[in-house]
C-alpha cells in the first residue's frame, strides 16, 4: 500500500480498529509473563519439602529471577525498534516456556538459578511493562493513559487467573504440573502473536487510535545494545532519572519483592493454609486491575507526581498495619487490605511512563525500561533479604515496617522530581 492510499483508509471504530486487537493480545502475552511471578510462593514449601533447601537459596533464584527481569526490559524495548513487535514478543514465549519446561527436570539449586533465574528472568523482562509502554506509544495518540494502565495490570492479571489455579494443582498432583501448565499456555499464545501483532498502524494502513494523521512507520533502529547504553548514559546525567529510580526500586521491593515471594509464606507461619494465602493474593490481583486502570485515567488529568506521592505514602500505611491484622483465619481487616494493596499495588506505573514521556520523549520506553530495572533490583534484594531475615528471626514482622518506612521516603522523591 503507497502513502497516498494509506492516508485514504478512514479511522475504524473502537471495536474495528487494530490497535485494540494489539492491545489484547500484547495484554495476553503480559498475562502469561506475570503468572510466572507468584509462582515461587507458593513452590518454596514442595521445594523444601522434595530437595531440603532453605528459603534462603530459593529466595536466591527469585531474585536472580527479578533482576534479569528488570535488565532484560530496556534491552527489549531497543530490540522492538530494531526486529519488530511480533519477533520479540514471540522469542520471549519460547524462552520462557523453554525456561518452565526445563524446570521441572531440575534436581539442584544452581539449577533452578539457571533455568528460573535466567531463561525465565529474560523471557519474562521482554514482556513486561516496558513491552506495553512501547506498543502505547507506537498504536495509541489517544487514551495512552488508561491504554498504559490496562496493559500495566495484565501482569497481575495473569497473577489472578493462574495463581488460584496453580496452588490447586500444586496441592493435588505435585509442583511439576504446575509448570507444565505455564509451559503450555507460553506455547499457546504464540500463534495469536504471529496472526495479530503487528508492529505499527502504518504495516496496515492505519492511523494510529485518536489520530487525525497518518504515521509513518519509523526504519528500524540498529543496534539495540549500544542504543540501550547511550539512552541509560544520557538519562543518568538527569536528577530525575535518578529520583525516579529510587522511588521504583522501593516500588519493587514493596511489591514483586515481598508481596509476591513471601506474602504466602507469611500468611502460612500464622496458620493460613497456602491455598488460602494464594487466594488472597489472587483477590489483589483483581483489585489490581481497576486501581491500575483508574491511576492511568488520573494520570491524564492530574500531576504525575502527585499520584506517585499518594500512592507511595498509602502503600506504606497499609504495610505498617499487615503484621497486626495478618491471621490464621481471613478476617474483615484483611480483606481490607486486599482490596486497598490491590488497588496501589501497581498504580504506580501508569504516572511513571507518563513522566518519562515528559522528560526523554521518543526514547522514554527505553528509559523506562531502566526505571524498570530499578524496580526489579528492589524486587530482588527484597526478596533474597526477606527470606534471609525469616530464617535468622523467625518472623517477617521487621521486613514489613523497613518497607513501609522505604514507602514513605519514595513519597518524597516522587514529589522530588521536575515537573
Amino acid at each position: 500500500m503507497t502513502m497516498s492510499e494509506a492516508t485514504q483508509v478512514p479511522s475504524k471504530s473502537v471495536i474495528g480498529h487494530r490497535a485494540w486487537w494489539v492491545v489484547a493480545v500484547t495484554g495476553t502475552a503480559i498475562v502469561v509473563a506475570g503468572a510466572c511471578s507468584t509462582l515461587p510462593g507458593v513452590l518454596q514449601g514442595p521445594l523444601r519439602d522434595e530437595f531440603g533447601w532453605s528459603r534462603g537459596s530459593i529466595g536466591l533464584a527469585v531474585s536472580v529471577n527479578m533482576l534479569l527481569y528488570g535488565l532484560t526490559a530496556p534491552y527489549a524495548a531497543a530490540l522492538l525498534d530494531q526486529f519488530g513487535v511480533r519477533r520479540v514478543v514471540a522469542g520471549a514465549l519460547l524462552t520462557v516456556a523453554a525456561g518452565t519446561g526445563l524446570t521441572t527436570a531440575m534436581t539442584a539449586t544452581w539449577q533452578f538459578t539457571l533455568l528460573w533465574g535466567l531463561l525465565v528472568g529474560a523471557g519474562t523482562g521482554s514482556l513486561s511493562m516496558t513491552l506495553g509502554a512501547a506498543v502505547t506509544d507506537r498504536w495509541f495518540a489517544r487514551h495512552k493513559g488508561l491504554v498504559t494502565g490496562v496493559l500495566s495490570s495484565a501482569s497481575v492479571l495473569g497473577q489472578m487467573v493462574f495463581l488460584p489455579a496453580l496452588s490447586w494443582i500444586i496441592d493435588h498432583h505435585h509442583w511439576r504440573p504446575a509448570l507444565v501448565t505455564l509451559t503450555l499456555a507460553a506455547l499457546a499464545v504464540i500463534p495469536l502473536v504471529v496472526l495479530v501483532l503487528r508492529d505499527h498502524p502504518a504495516d496496515i494502513g492505519q492511523r494510529p487510535y485518536g489520530s487525525e494523521a497518518f504515521a509513518a512507520k519509523p526504519a528500524p533502529v540498529p543496534g539495540a545494545g549500544r542504543r540501550t547504553l547511550t539512552v541509560l548514559r544520557d538519562a543518568g546525567r538527569t536528577t530525575p532519572f535518578w529520583l525516579l529510580a529510587g522511588a521504583f526500586a522501593v516500588c519493587g521491593a514493596s511489591t514483586n519483592g515481598i508481596m509476591w515471594s513471601h506474602f504466602a509464606p507469611a500468611a502460612h507461619d500464622h496458620g493460613m493454609p497456602v491455598t488460602t494465602a494464594s487466594t488472597l493474593l489472587a483477590g489483589i490481583g483483581v483489585f489490581n486491575v481497576a486501581g491500575t486502570v483508574a491511576s492511568g485515567r488520573l494520570t491524564d488529568r492530574l500531576d504525575a507526581r502527585r499520584l506517585l506521592a499518594v500512592f507511595f505514602t498509602l502503600r506504606g500505611l497499609l504495610l505498617l498495619a499487615l503484621p497486626l491484622i495478618m491471621t490464621a483465619t481471613v478476617r474483615a481487616s484483611m480483606l481490607a487490605f486486599v482490596v486497598l494493596f490491590g488497588l496501589l499495588d501497581l498504580a504506580t506505573v501508569p504516572p511513571a511512563i507518563a513522566l518519562c514521556r515528559v522528560h526523554w520523549g521518543e526514547d522514554s520506553a527505553i528509559v523506562f525500561g531502566w526505571t524498570n530495572a530499578a524496580h526489579q533490583l528492589g524486587a530482588a534484594l527484597a526478596a533474597f533479604l526477606a527470606g534471609a531475615a525469616r530464617d535468622a528471626f523467625g518472623t517477617y514482622d521487621p521486613v514489613w515496617l523497613a518497607l513501609a518506612a522505604a514507602c514513605a521516603a519514595a513519597a518524597l522523591l516522587s514529589l522530588a522530581v521536575e515537573r
